[in-house]
């Protein structure tokens, strides 16, 4: 059984190469072996350059007086913004949904500012009706969460930034 669970992961990995590296926005498929035996996978991407568009848009607009003074701090800005190439990004292991609390109302597994230790748990991912606990990578402080709660994510992406 562990073979089939490792070629279906396998699977579903090709399957999120494939959209990363296509113009495709999501892929289905549904497999049948047997009877009582399938699999039925679905990727997609959300664009998450248009949910980090919009947050650093509030931070730019409230200092544009002192224009000497912002324009270093924007060239620098960019580079700090964008979790994919941070050394301290987790990311995504998988294709789903995030949750950043156990159950509704219940608090938040981590906040930024937030201290962590190896192995502690990030958030949940549901994939294919089951919840993944996503454990911290490495102990270390939040400084930032990309995703946010109920959103959709993608193989790769990134979910928080741990320094």
């Amino acid at each position: 059984m562990g073979t089939k669970h490792d070629a279906d992961t396998a699977f579903i990995k090709a399957l999120a190469d494939l959209l990363k590296d296509s113009d495709l926005t999501e892929i289905e498929v549904s497999r049948r072996f047997g009877e009582d035996d399938k699999l039925e996978v679905r990727v997609s991407r959300q664009t998450i350059q248009q949910v980090m568009t919009s947050q650093p848009a509030a931070p730019v607009a409230h200092s544009p007086a002192p224009q000497a003074a912002s324009a270093p701090a924007a060239a620098a800005e960019p580079a700090s913004n964008d979790p994919v190439d941070h050394p301290g990004a987790v990311n995504s292991p998988m294709v789903g949904t995030v949750y950043l609390q156990a159950e509704p109302g219940a608090p938040a597994f981590i906040s930024v500012g937030d201290t962590v230790s190896e192995g502690q748990t990030l958030l949940i991912i549901e994939a294919m009706k089951t919840m993944n606990q996503i454990p911290s990578p490495r102990a270390g402080k939040v400084t930032r969460i990309v995703v946010g709660d109920s959103e959709p994510v993608e193989f790769g992406a990134p979910l928080v930034v741990i320094e």
